[in-house]
């Protein structure tokens, strides 16, 4: 799996997440470009993402995700990429 592909995938979960069609994330995004990504919607986001990717991140992982970037970063190598 590419970076890219990581991508196409997260859009899709951000957009479903957020109820959005409109949102595509890039490495740069943050909670703070997302008018409604306040601390329950990033739970919810967590879990979806954990869904589609098959991935598990701990707790010292979620709170070093600063980025998107950081999240794709850790989706790689947790499916070994």
């Amino acid at each position: 799996m590419t970076r890219e592909e990581v991508y196409e995938e997260l859009n899709g979960v951000f957009q479903d997440v957020f109820d959005d069609e409109s949102i595509v994330v890039n490495d740069e995004t943050t909670a703070n470009d997302i008018e409604d990504w306040d601390s329950l919607e990033h739970i919810n986001l967590i879990v979806s993402v954990e869904k589609k990717f098959g991935v598990k991140f701990n707790i010292g992982e979620v709170h070093s995700m600063q980025k998107v970037g950081d999240m794709v970063t850790l989706i790689l190598a947790k499916k070994g990429c």
